[in-house]
């Protein structure tokens, strides 16, 4: 096991998602800058080629280029993705990004990393007659690809030939600002993957549980995720790791309760403390965007960035 940095824990944290999909001089920019004046612990943005309707044929712009810029034109604000996956990424290449990321930020940069679905992201670099990799398969490269990364960003020098990935020599000096590593935040469910945040995380990911997003109930999916915890905990424990020192972070938007999640600040304090009281230590909620699933009022969302966390005391 990696002896890797324990992100410090508060009670709870709010931060927000920016989805890449407005140009950097047209309203992005601005929209970074505002979620550091509005205090939130993170700012992370998806890391895809493409999204899903309505964002699958508009504007969509890299990851790693637009943290780049969100980190020089913010002092304080982590930023971060959610998620990263192996669907288009190989961990040398990918390493050398982050590091440089971290250095631009001062240290500021968390990787969001899960298995990636069957979207865009998957068809992306295969040709026509390869189908998409089941999920077995992207968890065994899941299963590759992080301790892989782990090494590439602690050690000044890696080689190795796996299954999947190989590394011929690959140098990464200096290293990134974080040490020994920037964290990661895996985001899992399955056995697999709850076993790579328990090694090699600093915290884990959950939506809750998708079989609960059409017709579930906000009750079901708060058991949902209990059990979900209870699994990390086993994990954790079989990794000799005491899973209180583990982050838990929750991104907002895929459980039944989604639709009134943001109406007023009351509405959230209620959610937000019954996922405090699950353990959780960090919420995540995407930055409004009209005519989307994410639309919701702005005045609100930002009373709630800046009211909620006070009301829970």
């Amino acid at each position: 096991m990696t002896d890797t940095p324990r992100t410090p824990q508060s009670p709870l944290r709010l931060s927000t998602v920016i989805l890449p999909h407005r140009r950097w001089h047209e309203g992005a920019r601005e929209t970074w800058v505002r979620a550091e004046e509005l205090g939130f612990h993170t700012a992370y943005t998806y890391d895809h080629l493409s999204w899903r309707v309505p964002f699958r044929d508009g504007p969509w712009f890299g990851a790693i280029p637009t943290l780049t810029a969100a980190a020089t034109a913010t002092e304080r604000l982590r930023l971060g993705t959610l998620v990263t996956s192996p669907n288009f990424r190989h961990p040398v290449t990918l390493a050398k990004e982050l590091i440089s990321l971290d250095d631009i930020s001062g240290g500021r940069i968390t990787l969001g990393i899960g298995a990636g679905g069957t979207g865009f992201d998957a068809t992306a670099l295969t040709h026509s007659a390869q189908e998409p990799w089941t999920p077995r398969e992207r968890a065994d490269r899941l299963a590759e690809f992080v301790p892989l990364l782990d090494r590439l960003l602690t050690e000044d020098t890696v080689s190795y030939d796996g299954t999947f990935y190989s590394a011929g020599g690959a140098q990464n000096v200096p290293g990134c600002v974080q040490r020994p590593r920037l964290p990661f935040a895996v985001a899992a469910t399955g056995p697999r993957g709850l076993k790579l945040a328990a090694r090699h995380g600093q915290a884990w990911v959950t939506t809750g549980d998708p079989k609960l997003f059409e017709s579930g109930t906000p009750e079901q999916s708060v058991q949902a995720i209990r059990g979900q915890i209870e699994k990390l905990t086993a994990a954790c424990d079989a990794a000799g790791r005491d899973v209180a020192g583990l982050g838990k972070i929750l991104l907002t938007g895929f459980t039944p309760d989604r639709a009134r999640l943001l109406d007023s600040v009351d509405a959230f304090v209620d959610f937000a403390g019954t996922h405090r009281d699950l353990g959780f230590t960090e919420l995540v909620l995407h930055w409004p965007i009209p005519d989307t699933p994410f639309a919701a009022d702005h005045k609100v969302f930002e009373s709630i960035a800046t009211e909620a966390l006070a009301q829970l005391g």
